[in-house]
């Protein structure tokens, strides 16, 4: 690979991982499995070692992922999901794990550790289990304080529902310590798992995809007493504080249990890498019968003293490794095959299964994504077929057992025609799936629009697939805009509804009227333009009217746009039943156009890029918002490119030392203010002034230990 090459498919792969992150820890929705993920953070690894120039201290091979930011926007929110919650710094750093998935580099790995330490050692062999890290602080036996991961520098404050979790003692026994932070999971039983999403599936919500996003949805709830009827379990397994003196990580648990703390009775000490491929083996197979997901053993130096002689990468301990088991795979013959139509007019075919236990669910249902899969896999409905669940996300087919193939079974026809309406499938050039264009008159499209439109990153509209199937199959609704007509006297046509569900739907429309431009934008639908390029194109054409007269020459100047969207958005605006549309959202109240520029403050920062970290006097969403209505961009990241820090309490330690060694300026919340025009006698001061050094507030993380 030449260095151009490597320069490219570095960025790409660290923005599919920032991505997938993001999607794993704050939306609670991932598309990818573990084993997936693992793969392409090794590949960038070894890209990263091979090409130094291109590494980034940001990089994903460096920084753990977080939770902290636009918690419950993904397909599995609720509703009553925290917006906001106060956030605390860790103590000590909180690390991830380095995973292998093969016992040659866990030989490896004690290798090392026995090479690096000379003299004998044991390691303790504990479940990995699948759920959302936590952090507990007990002062004086009281539980004091519960964070989330974050950042692993700094978590959300979820005490009020750790409360509500009915192992977690509110209060310790015996000889405990007077301070004592102790670290693990929180997870969700199976059991309480499917109760879940029996009611979310009643309710019209979509149901979570695994036991571990339900646990870290649940974790986030804006009401504890609803927590408290989730189920969740939680199991401790770590203790940083230097408070503790005890000479190995066992003896340190074996305490915690006796304070009354839920710690893991399903650990051993093992002393060679045979004893620990003994007990890798056996829960590979155990693990099925236990009441919650794990997903490996988590291999642990088992001394204090050799945990800190080894000491801690920038990500991970080097005296710790998890091995991951192999995603669970079933044998089970294909019923049927279905070919489903999304909102887009995509075709996806869909095999139906006998119904087979995998990562304690039942499964019933795996996609094939297009017919090209379908070619390759040489699948037939009667075939017997491998199953995976890797990283217990969405089932997938991964190969045809043809030694049980019977005779006769007949290869399947990817349709030709819309299953749904009959027309004709077309495939665009350079598209892996087949299309229904028939988009304004096939109703699997027509009712996909409405729901994308009534969802909660949309319109946030009070409606369910169910409840649009009934309206659409009445003839109450063919387009967003016949949403806005409804009366009480058409909902209580509807099954099961009465006055108040009624009443709580109509509400949810009038609200939706104070929709942001970009968010209209992206409910509307058009093809490719997805939140991200919504936002932008709302943002450089400040009205529909002024959008739906571009050419596609001015959309492709826009920074997030080329040919495809540029085409779509033309071809959207080209139709005449999407202007009609349009001009009936419009005669309804829904904003299509951006707030007056007399509210959008001014260009005071224009040109700058800022970061901020920290606690506000405002949410750090206002706080977003106010700099990109004064004309600054928001960056996540330090980078050179930054102009500064914008610090509130408590900011994150790393990007402080960021800031240091790349020179970049550290602002406080005070004087931010000052700059903007709300304050044009404070405005027209230097803002030299308000311009800390990085050492005027460095908060310097203390030292990464295990036990004092």
């Amino acid at each position: 690979m030449d260095t151009n090459r490597a320069r490219l498919r570095i960025q790409e792969l660290k923005e599919v991982l920032w991505e997938n992150s993001r999607k794993y820890y704050v939306d609670n929705a991932p598309t990818m499995s573990d084993f997936e993920y693992d793969s392409l953070m090794h590949e960038l690894e070894e890209l990263e070692a091979a090409y130094p120039e291109f590494a980034d201290p940001d990089s994903p091979t460096r920084r753990v992922g977080s939770d902290l930011e636009g918690q419950g926007n993904g397909i599995n929110a609720e509703p009553a999901v925290r917006k906001e919650f106060a956030q605390y710094p860790h103590r000590y750093p909180m690390l991830s794990l380095s995973n292998t998935y093969s016992i040659e580099e866990l030989e490896a790995f004690a290798q090392r550790a026995e090479k690096e330490i000379g003299r004998s050692f044991t390691y303790c062999c504990e479940l990995k289990f699948d759920g959302t890290a936590i952090c507990l602080e007990y002062k004086d036996g009281k539980l004091f304080r519960a964070l989330t991961r974050g950042d692993g520098t700094v978590g959300d404050d979820v005490t009020e529902n750790v409360k509500r979790i009915a192992n977690i003692p509110k209060q310790l026994k015996g000889d405990y310590p007077e301070d004592l932070e102790i670290r693990g999971e929180i997870l969700m039983p199976y059991d309480a798992f499917d109760r879940l999403n029996a009611e979310r599936e009643l309710n019209e919500d979509p149901p979570f995809a695994n036991p571990r996003n339900a646990a870290s949805g649940s974790l986030k709830l804006l009401d504890p007493e609803e927590v408290a009827h989730r189920g969740l379990w939680c199991t401790l397994y770590h203790i940083p504080s230097e408070s503790m003196f005890y000479e190995t990580h066992d003896e340190a648990l074996k305490s915690a249990a006796s304070w009354g703390l839920p710690v893991s009775d399903f650990r051993k000490i093992c002393k060679s890498i045979a004893e620990i491929e003994e007990f890798i083996n056996h829960w590979d197979t155990e693990r099925k019968s236990l009441p919650y997901a794990t997903d490996g053993i988590v291999i642990k130096i088992n001394e204090a003293a050799f945990q800190r002689e080894l000491g801690f990468t920038s990500k991970f301990p080097r005296w710790a490794v998890a091995y991951k088991f192999k995603a669970e795979s079933a044998l089970t013959p294909v019923l049927s095959i279905d070919y489903q139509v999304g909102r887009t007019g995509a075709v996806t075919p869909v095999a139906n299964l006998e119904p087979v236990l995998l990562s304690g669910t039942m499964v019933k249902r795996a996609t094939l994504n297009n017919a090209d899969q379908m070619e390759l896999l040489d699948i037939r409905v009667g075939d017997f077929v491998h199953v995976e669940k890797g990283g217990e996300i969405i089932p997938k087919i991964t190969s045809v057992e043809k030694s049980m193939r019977r005779e006769g079974l007949v290869k399947p026809v990817f349709p030709s025609v819309c299953p749904d309406c009959g027309h004709p499938l077309v495939k665009e050039e350079g598209e892996a799936k087949w299309f229904c264009p028939n988009s304004d008159s096939c109703p699997t499209q027509i009712k996909g629009r409405i729901l994308h439109f009534c969802g909660r990153k949309a319109m946030n509209i009070l409606a369910g697939e169910a409840t649009i199937d009934q309206l659409f199959r009445l003839g109450l609704i063919n387009t967003p805009a016949d949403l806005y007509e409804l009366k009480t006297r058409d909902l209580l046509l509807l099954d099961g509804w009465k006055e108040k569900s009624a009443s709580r739907f109509l509400d949810s429309l009038a609200e939706s009227k104070s929709t942001a431009f970009e968010r209209v934008l992206f409910a509307i639908g058009i093809r490719y333009v997805g939140e991200t390029t919504a936002k932008e194109l709302a943002k450089q054409f400040k009205t529909v009217d002024a959008l739906a007269s571009a050419t596609k020459e001015q959309l492709l100047e826009i920074g997030d746009v080329g040919e495809v969207i540029a085409q779509s958005v033309v071809d959207f605006f080209s139709d005449e039943r999407h202007i009609a549309e349009i001009k009936r959202l419009k005669a309804f109240g829904l904003k299509l156009a951006v707030e007056s520029e007399a509210q959008a403050s001014s260009d005071v920062l224009a040109g700058l890029t800022i970061v901020i970290s920290g606690n506000f006097s405002i949410p750090r969403d206002s706080m977003k918002a106010l700099i990109e209505a004064n004309g600054g961009k928001n960056s996540s990241s330090i980078s050179s490119k930054t102009s500064f820090l914008l610090a509130g309490s408590k900011p994150g330690p790393e990007k402080l030392k960021k800031c240091e060694a790349l020179g970049v300026r550290i602002i406080d919340e005070e004087s931010f203010m000052a700059m903007l025009p709300a304050s044009p006698e404070a405005a027209e001061e230097s803002t030299d002034n308000s311009i800390k050094t990085a050492d005027s507030t460095r908060n310097e993380p203390e030292e990464l230990t295990l036990f004092a």
